[in-house]
């Protein structure tokens, strides 16, 4: 019998494919539950921007036949938002189905065998992914604190480096690095190698001096800066994200993204969401609180947490977390464990609603002194 397995690529036929969070429906098939609390994908507990929403009702409500028709390829009415939202030129954005869509266009466009990408330890999972399914080498620098060591990173360029992926904030961890350490480091790069750096969580920072990688993008010609609109703004399943890059840069990554790779409803909906400021504010607003809620309730049952500047918490459950993930699941609460990145102790969990804190808070509890009775 024919293995199609070993018809494969090498590079591929290594590869693990990327596990997505339990949705909420498949654990109440499971189970039985008659109620579950997802923590674990990282979205927007209040769901979508307003905006976005009375954007997608107008549209819906309007000629039919447009739903049967290909989207704008280019993607016009987003760049155009994009555009004016933060003074970038048309030319320099690159749209993506999520932002994951721009972390393979970017591998795609520059990577292949005999090439090397870095990323850091603990890094989101897609980089390795991306990297390897083009037939590349990833290079994992070790974390420094569970986050990124710039320096490290910058030592480990050599010859073969095409691609460096920094994730500021990180996933899962949360950790992050400041304007400063990111301006010595890109000293260091020489000019050929691409860096992108991924600011999907950069609308929860809250501190003003934090790095903003908009504001280095005419310092370096060999930067990417890829976002989403799938936390901050709500629109994960719409599967919305963006790159801003040089013209040249752009006009490369254009070449293998796939036409109409984002559809209709999200580029109408992404469009009217990037000028929402005040739902991300109050998507802001509402983390902040949630977070201060789990630091509080974590500490009462003597764990930590990483400090985070993202809208999850990574969390050092102090013993094997893989019994923990399932007996919380059993609960009815879906978080995210974390033993692929390295952290086998840790679960990484979504700030979601007081109540969904509260509720998940109250489980852990449970489950922990469930776990210290039969151990």
């Amino acid at each position: 019998m024919t293995s199609y397995l070993q018809q494969a690529r090498p590079c591929v036929q290594h590869l693990a494919p990327y596990q997505p969070g339990k949705p909420i429906e498949e654990l109440q098939r499971e189970l039985v539950l008659s109620r579950v609390v997802k923590l674990a994908s990282n979205e927007n507990p209040l769901g979508p921007s307003p905006k976005a929403l009375a954007a997608l009702q107008k549209a819906l409500q309007g000629d039919p036949v447009e739903l049967g028709r290909y989207p704008d390829g280019n993607g016009f009415i987003l760049k155009q938002a994009l555009s004016q939202r933060f003074g970038v030129s048309l030319d320099a954005i690159t749209l993506g189905n999520g932002s994951n869509d721009v972390l393979e266009l970017v591998a795609r466009a520059f990577l292949g065998e005999g090439d090397d990408a870095i990323f850091s330890e603990h890094a989101f999972a897609v980089y390795p992914l991306a990297v390897q399914a083009v037939g590349a080498r990833g290079i994992a620098v070790p974390a420094r604190d569970y986050g990124h060591d710039l320096p490290a990173m910058a030592a480990a360029i050599t010859a073969a480096t095409k691609v460096i992926f920094l994730a500021n904030p990180n996933n899962p961890t949360g950790t992050w690095f400041e304007a400063a350490d990111f301006a010595a480091f890109m000293a260091q790069v020489p000019r050929h190698v691409v860096v992108v750096l991924d600011e999907a969580y950069g609308e929860f920072v809250t501190d003003p001096h934090a790095l903003n990688g908009l504001s280095e993008l005419p310092k370096h010609p060999n930067l990417l800066i890829s976002r989403t609109l799938a936390k901050a703004y709500g629109l994960a399943s719409l599967r919305v994200g963006y790159a801003v890059a040089s013209p040249e840069i752009t006009n490369i990554i254009n070449r293998v993204r796939q036409p109409f790779n984002v559809n209709s409803l999200a580029l109408i909906a992404a469009a009217a969401a990037i000028t929402d400021d005040e739902f991300v504010a109050k998507t802001r607003e509402l983390n902040q609180a949630g977070m201060q809620q789990w630091l509080e309730g974590l500490s009462a049952l003597d764990l930590k947490a990483m400090p985070s500047r993202g809208n999850f918490l990574c969390v050092d459950m102090q013993q094997n977390a893989a019994p923990l993930y399932q007996a919380l699941l059993r609960e009815g609460v879906i978080v995210r464990p974390v033993d692929n990145y390295g952290l086998p102790q840790h679960l990484r969990i979504t700030i979601g609603l007081a109540e969904e804190n509260a509720f998940a808070l109250n489980a852990l509890q449970r489950v922990l002194a469930a776990h210290k009775a039969t151990s």
